[in-house]
């Protein structure tokens, strides 16, 4: 039996689209990205000299963190739910357990009288659900009431700035050729003030591009679209036509002789 395949499948704009009507996840769903994770327990390895083999993570979706069992000597570092971080620094201290906690900057102190060293780092990082949080830290490993970290703050910016150029490139923008009109390119010539028709003997309705075809990753244009006459085209192409001024001609012309002194 043949398989179907949906054109909403794979579609990025149709993702994109229905992920507004998926349940808001709150900051405690905040789950860290692993090279985020990793660069925040190198920092802390080296900084108090802890061997990361010690380090536990015992907050998961669904996990109680009241009843993990704690080896001797562990250190927690992990990301928990924010909105009871303050109720897990404390219980960390009665248990005498080392902890390095993630925490959201513009609360880090509500956890005031717990013994802990507030780290306000203030980097934002975008975690695995998309939510992006100003973030910063909570120890009691460290001696101080609160002390920067710039060297945290850089390490984690940069893995960061990784994870944000990877998200950008999942979503790649479609350009498509003056035969193809999409609702999304029509609805431009009301938000401009010009007066377009299209016959209907001049365009058939299509859900995807021959060349569509020949990637898993494209399985059509979301929400369709007309593919047109060459008549049809060519009018939609000449509807605007801005002309080049002369001072643009002239850096044309510089560029043209591989000079780049037009400004």
């Amino acid at each position: 039996m043949a398989e179907q395949v949906s054109i909403f499948d794979d579609n990025p704009e149709y993702d994109a689209f229905t992920a507004k009507f998926k349940p808001k996840k709150t900051t405690d769903d905040c789950y860290t990205p692993e090279n985020v994770y990793n660069a925040v327990a190198d920092w802390v390895a080296a900084e108090y000299g802890v061997d990361r083999s010690r380090f536990v993570r015992p907050f998961w979706p669904g996990g109680d963190f009241e009843s993990y069992d704690y080896p001797e000597g562990c250190v927690v570092v992990d990301n928990p739910p924010f909105s009871i971080y303050a109720r897990i620094c404390r219980y960390y201290n009665r248990r005498d357990i080392d902890f390095f906690l993630f925490a959201p900057t513009l609360t880090l102190f509500s956890a005031a009288n717990t013994g802990v060293t507030y780290i306000p780092c203030g980097v934002k990082v975008t975690y695995e659900n998309g939510a992006q949080v100003n973030t910063s830290f909570a120890t009691n490993l460290d001696r101080w009431q609160v002390r920067s970290a710039p060297s945290l703050y850089e390490a984690i910016k940069r893995e960061n700035e990784k994870n944000v150029r990877d998200r950008h490139k999942q979503h790649p923008k479609y350009i498509f050729p003056p035969h193809v009109l999409t609702a999304a390119a029509a609805y431009q010539y009301s938000r401009l003030g010009i007066e377009y028709r299209l016959d209907k003997s001049a365009c058939t309705f299509i859900r995807k591009l021959d060349a569509m075809k020949s990637t898993n990753k494209d399985r059509g244009i979301f929400g369709g679209a007309f593919l047109l006459a060459d008549r049809a085209a060519a009018d939609r192409a000449a509807e605007i036509t801005w002309e080049l001024s002369e001072r643009e001609r002239d850096i044309v012309r510089r560029l043209d002789e591989g000079r780049q002194d037009m400004y």
